[in-house]
């Protein structure tokens, strides 16, 4: 029998199915329902994970000094897509499946992201703050009809946004280095350059990775690329923007407006620049949190996290050992 440490939120509330299939498959769980997020400190797991077999993690970092302190470890699983918060060579090193649960939260993330672009169009939350305030303030708005909508990266999240644009009647394209040519067919997605999604969308939507390479892509040089008055909107990784170069964008009317989930410092500090904007959207990284997604996910990870404690290969994972 093998012990997982869950480190990622509500899993008591709303992960009971992947609890019990982890007891199901002989596994122990072991998860502390009075802890925060991150849940915690690198102190604290060196103490706990020499006697972890498998993790389910949220925000905590797992670095080589982290690996090197738990011997018995054979899989890292991330409660959701990106594993930028894990080591990876460094696991690999130290034999330790890296697991992640690619295309499971889509929809939610998804879902969230075309509910921005609609937010920005018909600029919902000022007119409620308004409303709330005693001000009948009535707005000329805009349609996703028509609109040419970038996406930025073709993965599962960006197709399935695509798919539900269908809808709306939207001119949808796409960058990505490497392109899923018969989704795009499917989802009746125009492929082109990076260059033409930048410069000639109405909104933009970010669903690409973050790397060191690409830290602040959306920059000052970047937004004055960009179409007079468009959109943006970024439910991937906050690294990717420059909070004070939005600001200026948004404010200088380069930009008319944008909606963002993910930020380079989390919880986002109140001193942040981006606050000054009346014209754009915040959301505490809220993509993936809804209980569908939740439950999908967590059944997922611990499938693939058993499946490494009984000596499989697990369905999902990024490194290979």
């Amino acid at each position: 029998m093998g012990k997982i440490l869950i480190s990622s939120s509500h899993f008591d509330t709303l992960c009971m199915d992947a609890w019990n299939l982890i007891e199901a498959r002989g596994h122990e769980v072991i998860y502390d329902p009075k802890r925060g997020f991150p849940a915690y400190t690198s102190e604290e797991l060196k103490e706990i994970l020499p006697d972890i077999d498998g993790t389910l993690i949220g925000l905590d970092h797992y670095t080589e000094d982290l690996f090197a302190a738990a011997p018995k470890l054979t899989a890292v699983a991330k409660f959701g897509v990106g594993v930028d918060n894990i080591d990876v060579e460094a696991a690999t090193r130290h034999g330790v499946w890296v697991i992640n649960a690619p295309g499971i939260n889509s929809n939610s993330v998804a879902e969230l992201t075309v509910a921005f672009m609609l937010n920005l169009l018909r600029s919902v939350v000022p007119l409620h703050e308004k409303m709330a305030q005693g001000t009948w303030q009535r707005f000329i708005g805009s349609e996703i009809k028509g609109k040419t909508v970038g996406l930025l990266g073709f993965g599962a999240i960006a197709r399935s946004v695509a798919e539900k644009l269908k809808a709306f009647d939207a001119h949808v394209i796409a960058f990505d280095l490497y392109p899923n040519e018969e989704a795009a067919r499917q989802l009746n997605v125009t492929l082109t350059t990076m260059d033409e999604v930048i410069e000639t969308s109405d909104i933009v939507s970010i669903h690409i990775p973050a790397t060191a390479e690409n830290r602040h892509l959306f920059c000052a040089q970047m937004f004055a690329r960009m179409k007079k008055g468009a959109y943006l909107v970024n439910t991937a990784r906050g690294a990717l923007v420059s909070l004070a170069d939005l600001r200026d964008a948004l404010l200088s009317g380069q930009l008319s407006g944008a909606a963002l989930d993910a930020f380079e410092e989390e919880p986002l500090p109140m001193d942040s620049p981006i606050f000054q904007c009346p014209n754009v959207i915040l959301t505490p990284h809220t993509g993936a949190e809804t209980a569908d997604s939740y439950r999908r996910v967590a059944l997922a990870a611990c499938e693939c996290i058993c499946d490494v404690l009984d000596g499989k290969e697990p369905r999902f994972h990024v490194n290979f050992l």
